[in-house]
Parts: C-alpha cells; sequence; structure tokens
C-alpha cells in the first residue's frame, strides 16, 4: 500500500467538494489556468463599466433591459462561484465590498434602479487585483508592472474613487438637478471638484449636494496628491530583506538602507 507524500493534497470526496475544490483552483491557484480566468474577470468588469456609461446617453428601452438582465445574471452566478470558494463566507459577509457587489448585482437585475448601483463594480475591479492575487500574477507576467506597480496602484485607486463618485453624483442628481444629464456630466462634475478648479456652470444643491462636494475634494485631493508623490518620488522596488525584511528599496540598491545586509535584487534588464 502506498503512502501518499505528505505535500499532496488528497482529492474531494464527494461531487460538491470536488467542485468547491475545482473553484478554489480558479481564485486561488497558481497555474496558467487562474491566470488567464482572473484575467478574464477583470476584463469582463471593464466590459460591464463601459456598458454601464455608454447607456447612460440612451434612453432605457427593451434591449437595455435585457442587457441589464444578461449583466447582472452573470455576475450573479460568479457570485455565487466565489462565495463557494471561499474558505470562511461569514468573515466576506463583513466586507464592504461584499455588499457593494449585492448593491450591484441587485441594481441590474432590477433593471429599473438606475444604473449607479451597478457603476460600483469598480469596487469590485480593484478587490479582485489585491485580493484574488492579480497583482501577483501581473508581477510575474509584466516586466511594465513591475517597474511601475506603485504609480500603476496609485492611478487605480484614484481611477476607482473618480469613478464611483461619478455615479453617487450621477444618481443622486440626475432626476432633480437640469445640469446632471448623464455620466459625461457627473464626471466633468467630479474631476472640477477633486481639482478644487469649481468653474462654477455646474453645483450640487442642497445639504447632500454640499456634502457630496466636499467629500469629493477631500478624498480626492488626498488620491491626487498620493500619485503625484509616487510620480515624483524616486521609483521603489519590492523585495524582502532576508535579515530585517524591509520590502522597499532603491531599484539599484545593494545593502539594505534599515541593517545594512546584502540585497540581491533581481534586474529586468531595463537600463
Amino acid at each position: 500500500m502506498s503512502i501518499p507524500h505528505s505535500g499532496d493534497i488528497p482529492a474531494p470526496r464527494t461531487p460538491f467538494r470536488r467542485f468547491r475544490h475545482r473553484l478554489r483552483q480558479l481564485y486561488e491557484g497558481h497555474s496558467a489556468q487562474t491566470r488567464w480566468f482572473l484575467y478574464g474577470l477583470l476584463a469582463f468588469d471593464f466590459v460591464s463599466l463601459l456598458f454601464i456609461i455608454a447607456t447612460s446617453f440612451l434612453p432605457r428601452g427593451e434591449t437595455t433591459r435585457v442587457l441589464d438582465l444578461t449583466f447582472g445574471a452573470i455576475f450573479l452566478i460568479e457570485f455565487i462561484a466565489r462565495f463557494i470558494a471561499i474558505r470562511r463566507p461569514l468573515r466576506e459577509l463583513m466586507r464592504l465590498t461584499t455588499w457593494t457587489d449585492i448593491a450591484a448585482i441587485g441594481s441590474l437585475l432590477a433593471s429599473a434602479s438606475g444604473e449607479a448601483a451597478g457603476f460600483l463594480r469598480v469596487l469590485r475591479t480593484l478587490r479582485m487585483l489585491r485580493t484574488f492575487r492579480v497583482l501577483e500574477h501581473l508581477r510575474r507576467d509584466s516586466a511594465l508592472f513591475r517597474r511601475h506597480e506603485e504609480v500603476l496602484s496609485a492611478l487605480a485607486n484614484l481611477s476607482v474613487f473618480i469613478f464611483v463618485m461619478t455615479g453617487v453624483v450621477y444618481e443622486t442628481q440626475r432626476h432633480t438637478n437640469p445640469h446632471i444629464a448623464n455620466y459625461a456630466d457627473a464626471l466633468y462634475f467630479t474631476v472640477t471638484a477633486l481639482t478644487t478648479t469649481g468653474f462654477g456652470d455646474i453645483t450640487l444643491p442642497g445639504t447632500m449636494g454640499r456634502l457630496i462636494t466636499v467629500a469629493i475634494m477631500i478624498f480626492g485631493v488626498t488620491l491626487f496628491l498620493n500619485l503625484a508623490r509616487v510620480l515624483f518620488n524616486p521609483s521603489k522596488v519590492r523585495f524582502k530583506c532576508s535579515a530585517c525584511g524591509l520590502q522597499r528599496h532603491d531599484r539599484d540598491a545593494v545593502h539594505c538602507k534599515a541593517c545594512g545586509g546584502l540585497l540581491n535584487i533581481p534586474d529586468d534588464g531595463a537600463v
């Protein structure tokens, strides 16, 4: 009788456990199939955002409602599959991004509730970049991403904030504010408020409108300054020092600044 190797993972016995094991391999594995599966989900999220933006310029007809239901059904299936795959579902329910997913799916399936909640799927795009190890695959697959990871992450954070606040502005103002007719108008206001330009041609009336404007200015400027800091500061690389654990070093560092230990940072071949 052969004894299994201690590092082997025994095959699940029941069909459900085999299915769950397969889903975990797709979401958490290290294979090329996992990598392309996560890249595909990320691409599909971007397609859904483009769809939601585009339909804000069009009258809501039967075709739009059918597409809403189609996107909502696909997202619901993926949400259920992801929930089956995760190891601690109750902890997942405590996350804000889980509830934004639920709101987005609900808005698309309801079809008549508007686009803004569906627009919050951009939050899920950011979570995929962090939680489901898309960053890990990007570091391995793309030399460009490795060289500019901090800049791209800061740009992603700012972009997510802009798109989410654009959705909030659009949904709260489109029925009452004649200057907000589509996402382009809401995006224009969000960017002018974020940069504190304040042309004054579009304003958000009322207490709620002022609070939204204040939130855009405070949080948006913070993210914008973070992006500027990353752009103008000397770029760093992530490499864990074997002696002290420091993970950020100058690109051409030979010794760790914290402990003086010898580093062996891999070179991508860039000059």
